[in-house]
């Protein structure tokens, strides 16, 4: 009798560690995705930055041709 409720102990920890981890992954991934979401709105008004940079010297360009 001892060993089969020894086992359901061990099933029952070893499900409670699993969950755990579970649970740090779950927090770690939005962690992740809030980070992602950051670096994307950045880069994108980075690149709208860049777009009206090389309009202005695209223009700039244009008075100095001959």
């Amino acid at each position: 009798m001892l060993w089969p409720m020894f086992a359901i102990v061990l099933g029952f920890l070893g499900v409670a560690v699993l969950a755990a981890a579970a649970v740090r992954v779950y927090a770690e991934v939005r962690r992740l995705s809030a980070e992602v979401a950051l670096a994307s709105r950045r880069i994108t008004a980075a690149s709208a930055d860049l777009e009206r940079e090389a309009a202005g010297l695209a223009r700039a360009g244009g008075d100095v041709r001959p």
